[in-house]
């Protein structure tokens, strides 16, 4: 994580001053001035893209509604942002407050966060403006022309140049959930799911946390012990109590959880379609909980990828032919939260078409099905499994997914 302070204090012009731990400018000098201290934070970077947060402290006279404003550097853009609402028109970037954080009491501070983007360099904001006023991280100074005791105006301190020890950068961290088909092996015999295998595709700026789980639906990963084999009048299974998974809640964790630059890759909907509890889930509850999970990641500047379900070997004559729900609703969930899709139920289904996988004679134990799959139509053996990741690192390129910078 590097981490950026800059401070500026007007000295006849604006000068510039560095210091380690967040960046703000000369505070104007007016009796009402919202004095104010900017830390801003690079929380991760890669080839195009990076992560901020943003906290602005008022060290003024309270303010009932802020905003905030900075340039933007060439090639720089914002993609998303969270607890502000942030807008960018050439190069300049605004902020303002939400209804939860936009009173700032005297001493009170707020946060936000968001993802940029960036061509080349990635330079780092020079000023920041609350509500017009620049910020120089120190309390309001006397009016301009005020004597000092003396009869000599105070002068304005200005802190020299500094430089911060260099801080490890952060690597790239992919979560995943999802079922046995992305699931890591237990023992380390079959079943491998492909999430076992996607970290060898990556250089070593990238982690994976492979979270996936086999049997679970969507809503079984998420609510681990809390779904009942009671269906509602909708036809629902019954959560009680509503409390999520020890596996989501750490994912959720603001300090060791996803972070701004990270991504999240979701797959479900094979074990979603039981017919009862507790994996059942309708189609309309299925789209409704990625859309939970798919906020919560950019909510905190993750980037999810929804997945859909990886096919198991059905032959009709000499071809593989498509066997999985949810789909629909798969893509239905990424279009309507504006995140990438990767059709992995498709792809799957052509590579097996390419390897002639059919016609077989359901033997899984021998011949090229065998070296594929475990003893059954449905989860890999380490190979299958590898090829399968392998179809997801083909899909980032393609789709022109950032992630892909990050493959070997």
């Amino acid at each position: 994580m590097t981490l950026f302070r800059r401070l500026l204090a007007p000295v006849a012009a604006s000068v510039l001053a560095l210091t380690a731990g967040g960046i703000g400018v000369a505070t104007a000098r007016a009796a009402a001035a919202p004095a104010c201290r900017v830390d801003y934070k690079i929380t991760s970077q890669w080839a195009t893209g990076f992560g901020a947060d943003v906290t602005v402290t008022n060290l003024g006279d309270p303010v009932t509604g802020w905003t905030l404003r900075w340039s933007l550097g060439s090639g720089q853009g914002i993609a998303q942002a969270w607890n502000a609402t942030v807008t960018v028109a050439g190069s300049a970037a605004t902020a303002t407050g939400v209804s939860w954080n936009s009173a700032l009491p005297s001493g009170a501070s707020a946060a936000f966060g968001f993802t940029g983007t960036h061509t080349g360099s990635n330079p780092v904001p020079v000023s920041f403006t609350l509500n017009g006023t620049t910020c120089n991280g120190t309390a309001n100074p006397p009016p301009s022309g005020t004597p000092s005791p003396s009869g000599t105006p105070s002068p304005t301190p200005c802190t020299g140049p500094s430089t911060p020890p260099p801080s490890p950068a952060r690597k790239t961290k992919i979560w995943m959930a999802g079922d046995s088909t992305m699931m890591n092996p237990q023992g380390g015999v079959c079943p491998y799911g492909w999430g076992s295998q996607f970290a060898a595709y990556f250089t070593d700026d990238v982690v994976v946390q492979n979270s996936a789980v086999g049997g679970r639906s969507v809503q079984t990963w998420l609510y681990e012990g809390n779904v009942t084999s009671t269906k509602d009048s909708a036809g629902e299974c019954v959560v009680s109590p509503n409390t999520y998974s020890t596996r989501w809640t750490g994912m959720l964790d603001a300090t060791t959880g996803m972070q701004a630059g990270d991504y999240l890759f979701i797959q479900f909907g094979i074990n979603d379609g039981d017919s009862a509890c507790p994996r059942h889930v309708g189609t309309a509850r299925y789209q409704q909980l990625l859309g939970v999970m798919v906020q919560a990641a950019k909510a905190r500047g993750a980037k999810p990828v929804l997945v859909t379900p990886v096919a198991a070997i059905t032959c009709s004559g000499s071809t593989a032919v498509g066997n999985r729900g949810f789909l629909t609703e798969t893509k239905n969930a990424a279009t309507a939260a504006g995140v990438p899709v990767i059709d992995l139920h498709q792809r799957s289904l052509a590579l097996y078409n390419t390897l002639k996988l059919c016609p077989n004679n359901s033997d899984y134990t021998a011949g090229a099905v065998g070296a594929f799959f475990c003893n059954d139509h449905t989860h890999f053996e380490a190979a299958g499994a590898r090829q399968i990741a392998g179809l997801i690192t083909t899909a980032l390129r393609d789709q022109g997914i950032p992630l892909a910078s990050f493959l070997r």
